[in-house]
């Protein structure tokens, strides 16, 4: 059990637990007052859909996840919050919920399998929750494509070095970087992940930044505790 400021997060039955990325992603993704409609495409424990129900107004906050276990897990989650009257969990995969879109959705985020290595665990729950076959960037940009309202947000954190692919990726969509956070574990540590979102328009300069998550060990920045102190309970 992972508990935060105003829900519990359940994930025993999860393969992918609460981890800094999916912290990130909930707590930076830009949301505009007027924020609607919002969909979390491999929601895991629920976490992120969670973080954006605590942050936001939306009357409609849907998320899909392939894995049973963790559905079941991400339904108790959402029941279980106070803001279960907006939160659903779609048992399905991705391209189930293309087929036939019958919503749209002013912000949609991701925080996708990434491991594109050819090794596998002895975990296949792990495996299918860890790694890019399970829902390979293309499709993951094409779906945000078909399901992103017109003046919509389509947020993901993906590894720094996958960074320059997936915006080619998303111009084949007609899709454009609004704003580029890079993410390093310490001051003298390398990049290591991308905060990303995506627009129907292209900007003429894109905003960029970094974040720095530690000083040292468990000693955090200043810049990441003003991003995650409305969530973690010891920030």
């Amino acid at each position: 059990m992972f508990q935060f400021k105003q829900f519990t997060i359940e994930q025993d039955r999860c393969a992918m637990k609460v981890g800094t990325d999916g912290v990130l992603l909930g707590a930076w993704t830009p949301i505009a007052v007027d924020t609607n409609s919002i969909l979390d495409i491999g929601s895991g424990t629920g976490l992120i859909a969670l973080m954006l129900a605590q942050r936001s107004n939306a009357n409609q906050i849907d998320a899909v996840e392939i894995d049973e276990e963790a559905y079941e897990q991400c339904v108790e989650n959402f029941e279980n919050s106070p803001w279960s009257d907006r939160l659903f969990c779609f048992h399905a995969a991705l391209d189930e919920l293309v087929e036939d879109p019958e919503d749209e959705y002013d912000v949609i985020i991701s925080n996708p399998p990434f491991y594109s290595e050819d090794f596998k665990t002895d975990d296949a729950q792990r495996d299918l929750a860890r790694f890019q076959d399970a829902l390979p960037f293309e499709g993951l940009i094409e779906a945000a494509d078909l399901l992103l309202s017109e003046n919509g947000l389509f947020a993901v954190i993906i590894p720094f070095k996958e960074e320059e692919r997936f915006i080619d990726l998303c111009a084949k969509f007609e899709l454009y970087p609004v704003k580029v956070t890079r993410v390093k574990g310490a001051h003298k540590t390398p990049i290591v992940r991308s905060l990303m979102a995506f627009k129907r328009y292209e900007l003429a300069v894109l905003e960029a930044d970094e974040l720095v998550v530690e000083i040292n060990r468990h000693e955090y920045t200043d810049d990441y505790i003003n991003l995650t102190k409305d969530f973690y309970l010891k920030m």
